[in-house]
């Protein structure tokens, strides 16, 4: 068992529970219930208008925060090998039109921009698509004339990226079927994965075996850095540093490995630069008190197969330093399992182990889990630095609680 802190044990379940009280651990894991939802919309026809259409691009414009950071995400892991091209954006750009997919999603049905966005895709005779609430001006800017996804299950605002990136992979399975739809996981699949992980981040399970409690006690005491090994990780890496803001007021940096990796003498010099002579090798926190340097730590998000590579660069952190890093990354066991437990399907070519060997589970599938781990990460640091979380900052959600 693992000591929490003063204000709360992560392993005392009943404690944890106690303070959640605004629900928030419930909004963290709810990503996949976000994913099936929208797997539910797709399966009641609500793209039926996008089927048989092959546009010239698919246009991506959204709002700031969670959709924003879904964008850049479908952009980092799709937009090289999907069959059209695909544009992120904040407005939409001058040559759109008929021949073109507009996808408007953001957080608040009264934005200016996001209205402007549907009715200038509208005037220029594009299809578009809406996913954001069903209300106020940009409700009636849709009038009937766009497809809108609305939300249906209520979340606190720092945990909808899930639903605009299941909402980004059901619009362009739908207008690019062929090359782009072999990339895409089946949602229903993707939310069985997100649940498998937000069910091993719950409170019932110890720390020793919840990586998302693990991780929110290694960030206690440290300032933060998230990285990723890749330009998909990239994002995953400032949606952490987003979350962890807004849902417990932590600041952390989120950068590249190579960045981080480069800055390490930097950072090993800021750290020490309090306390000179302070060497964290022969430092008791039981018996010296607190250390009189404020560490870092590192935390490195990868989907790569080969971690090797990953931990090699790593090296250059040591360990038990004024500077560490920890390697976050996907077990094949979660990812590569059906809902049953048994082995997933073989996906297309460029995501097996091949050779037979069962497959570890697609880029995107392995994204979203690090998404939703940091978001219970964030979860259980907020409840970890201070008083219960009550729901006054949310007054709209009403999703329960874990």
């Amino acid at each position: 068992m693992i000591a929490g802190t003063p204000l709360l044990d992560l392993d005392d379940v009943a404690s944890v529970e106690a303070a959640d009280s605004g629900g928030i651990l419930r909004s963290a894991a709810s990503g996949g219930a976000q994913v099936r939802a929208t797997a539910a919309a797709v399966a009641e026809d609500a793209l039926v208008r996008l089927h048989d259409l092959r546009p010239r691009s698919l246009v991506l414009v959204s709002g700031s925060g969670s959709a924003a950071r879904a964008a850049g995400l479908l952009i980092a892991t799709l937009a090289d090998r999907a069959g059209l091209p695909i544009v992120a954006t904040s407005t939409v750009p001058p040559w759109v039109g008929p021949l073109d997919v507009v996808l408007v999603a953001g957080d608040d049905a009264g934005d200016p921009r996001l209205i402007d966005a549907v009715d200038r895709a509208l005037r220029r005779g594009a299809e578009v698509v809406v996913a954001a609430p069903d209300e106020g001006p940009l409700r009636a800017a849709a009038a009937g004339r766009a497809v809108v996804l609305a939300p249906r299950v209520p979340v606190l605002d720092h945990n909808r990226m899930l639903r605009y990136l299941a909402t980004g992979l059901a619009v362009l399975a739908a207008v690019d079927p062929g090359r782009g739809g072999a990339l895409i996981p089946d949602l229903d699949r993707l939310a069985e994965v997100l649940d498998a992980e937000a069910l091993r981040d719950g409170p019932a399970n110890q720390v020793f075996h919840n990586p998302a409690k693990s991780m929110a006690a290694r960030m206690q005491a440290h300032r933060l850095i998230l990285a990723g090994d890749s330009p998909a990780a990239d994002q995953v890496a400032r949606h952490g540093a987003e979350v962890l803001l807004s849902a417990a007021g932590e600041i952390a940096a989120a950068t590249t490995l190579g960045d981080a990796v480069a800055a390490h003498t930097r950072l090993n010099d800021a750290a020490g630069a309090g306390a000179p002579g302070f060497d964290p090798l022969f430092h008791d926190e039981e018996l010296d008190g607190p250390a009189p340097v404020q560490r870092a730590r590192v935390f490195v998000l990868s989907t790569d197969p080969d971690q090797s590579a990953a931990r090699r660069r790593l090296a250059v952190f040591g360990v038990g330093g004024l500077v560490d890093a920890d390697l976050v990354a996907v077990d094949a066991d979660l990812a590569a399992a059906e809902p049953g437990g048994a082995p997933a399907p073989q996906p297309p070519d460029g995501y097996g182990t091949g050779g037979g060997v069962p497959a570890r589970g697609n880029e995107i599938e392995l994204l979203a889990v690090l998404a939703l781990r940091l978001e219970m990460t964030a979860a259980y640091v907020r409840l970890l630095g201070g008083p219960p979380a009550a729901a006054e900052h949310s007054a709209h959600y009403d999703g329960g609680h874990f």
